[in-house]
């Protein structure tokens, strides 16, 4: 299980060979791309920061409920970015694998919908001439 924080454009194919294996017939890929726009207003690009540690932390949890939920998966490889990411480029990019595809399809989205509510992960969305702090909608307060 990978998991890290870059500031460098996300790789899609690197995270599929990281989780390619014979004995597994399923990759499931998410790709999180930064939209253009929101509510009318164009979006130049999103801005985003994160407390480290407790990433980490929180991000050891999800793998370890990955393995207990989710058996059959074998191999996560999961990749934020910070810093400046503009229209059109990933922010996120999760492949996990497994024997079968439900189970790498269902810890795939787990993993996203984890990452999104619980992951000290925060994102400045800046457009021409304004710039806003997003929440996540899912974000879950302990």
């Amino acid at each position: 299980m990978n998991f890290s924080l870059t500031y460098s454009v996300l790789d899609p194919s690197a995270h599929i060979s990281q989780v390619s294996d014979p004995e597994c017939g399923a990759i499931s890929t998410f790709i999180g791309t930064v939209r253009n726009s929101f509510q009318g207003q164009q979006v130049l690009y999103l801005d985003y920061s994160a407390y480290e540690k407790m990433v980490t932390k929180e991000i050891n949890k999800i793998f370890s409920e990955i393995q207990a939920n989710y058996p059959r998966v074998k191999h996560i490889s999961v990749q934020h970015r910070l810093g400046k990411v503009t229209s059109g480029e990933a922010s996120i990019i999760i492949a996990t694998s497994a024997p079968d595809r439900s189970s790498s399809l269902q810890a795939t989205t787990y993993l996203i919908e984890n990452i999104k509510s619980r992951v000290p992960i925060w994102k400045k969305e800046v457009g021409e001439g304004w710039e806003s702090w997003k929440a996540n909608t899912e974000w879950v307060i302990n």
